[in-house]
C-alpha cells in the first residue's frame, strides 16, 4: 500500500497528539515495532562490518556508564544490547531495538566516565525521543511515495540508505542525513538530565563537547558532522547543566566506573 498525500496528512492528523519527552509536538508515522525491527537489522550489519572489541577495561566502562544511564531513565539495562566497536573515530550512537554501539576512539577521547555517560546519554536520548521516527516520517511526507508498510532494510539500496541515515548511523554507511537541530537541543536537554539523575557530573557535558571541538581542528570529526557543536551549542549547556547539578549532588550511590 502506497502512501498518498491524503493518506499521509490524515496520519499526520491521527498522530498530531504524538509528543516527545520534551513534550514537544511530533509527526510519526513509522509503528513502534517496525522501528525497532530496523534498528535491530541496521545493528546486525555494524556488527558484520565493523570489529567489535574485546577489551575488558573499555568494555566494562561503557557497560557501567551505559546500564548506570538506562537504570536512571526506568529501563532495565538486560534488555538492551551494548557493543564496543574498534574504530578510532570519537562516535557513539544508540539505535531503536535497544542498541547501544561505542567507538573505541570516542573512549580514549574522553577524560573521565562522566563524559562518556554525556555522550551516550545524547545519543539514548534520540532513541527515546523517536528522533528516527520523526526524521523518517519526515521523509515520507516528502516523498509521498514510500510504503511505510514496507520499510525493510535489504530491498533497495536508495530506501536503505534513507532508512540508515535517519536511524542515526549514516556516517558509518557513508550516507549523512543530520538532524535537525531542535532534536540536537532535545537530544543534549535529555541526555544531561540522564546523566545527572544517574549520578554524573551534568558539567561534565559541557567539557565533552569544548573536548570535541578542540579535536575537530579546522575540519569536522565524524561525530560533529552529524553532532554540530558550536559556540551556541555550548553556551546552551553551560547555562542548563548547572540547573541539574542537584539532582546529580541527590544521588546518594553513584556510578563506580573506571577510565
Amino acid at each position: 500500500m502506497f502512501l498518498t498525500l491524503s493518506m499521509i496528512f490524515a496520519f499526520a492528523t491521527l498522530t498530531d497528539c504524538a509528543s516527545s519527552p520534551t513534550g514537544r509536538k511530533q509527526l510519526k508515522l513509522i509503528d513502534s515495532g517496525q522501528m525497532s525491527q530496523l534498528g535491530i537489522q541496521s545493528f546486525d550489519e555494524l556488527k558484520k562490518q565493523q570489529p567489535i572489541s574485546t577489551d575488558p577495561k573499555q568494555n566494562q566502562l561503557v557497560q557501567c556508564v551505559t546500564n548506570a544511564l538506562l537504570k536512571a531513565m526506568g529501563k532495565d539495562p538486560s534488555q538492551w544490547e551494548i557493543r564496543v566497536f574498534k574504530d578510532d573515530t570519537p562516535n557513539a550512537f544508540a539505535l531503536p531495538g535497544n542498541k547501544v554501539g561505542v567507538h573505541t576512539g570516542m573512549i580514549t577521547l574522553v577524560q573521565n566516565p562522566d563524559q562518556l555517560a554525556a555522550v551516550i546519554g545524547h545519543e539514548i536520548g534520540h532513541v527515546l525521543a523517536n528522533h528516527g521516527n520523526e526524521r523518517m516520517s519526515q521523509a515520507l511526507v516528502a516523498q509521498a511515495g514510500m510504503t511505510a508498510a514496507a520499510l525493510a532494510l535489504g530491498q533497495d539500496s536508495q530506501k536503505d540508505q534513507l532508512i540508515i541515515a535517519a536511524l542515526g548511523v549514516g556516517t558509518q554507511f557513508g550516507v549523512l542525513l543530520p538532524y535537525q537541530r531542535t532534536q540536537e537541543s532535545e537530544a543534549d536537554t535529555l541526555g544531561v538530565e540522564y546523566m545527572a539523575k544517574a549520578g554524573f557530573d551534568p558539567m561534565q557535558s559541557v567539557q565533552l563537547w569544548k573536548l570535541m571541538a578542540a579535536k575537530t581542528g579546522k575540519g569536522p570529526a565524524e561525530f560533529l558532522s552529524t553532532h554540530p557543536s558550536n559556540s551556541s551549542r555550548i553556551n546552551a549547556l553551560g547555562k542548563l547543566a548547572p540547573k541539574y547539578v542537584p539532582v546529580y549532588e541527590a544521588v546518594k550511590n553513584k556510578p563506580q566506573c573506571h577510565l
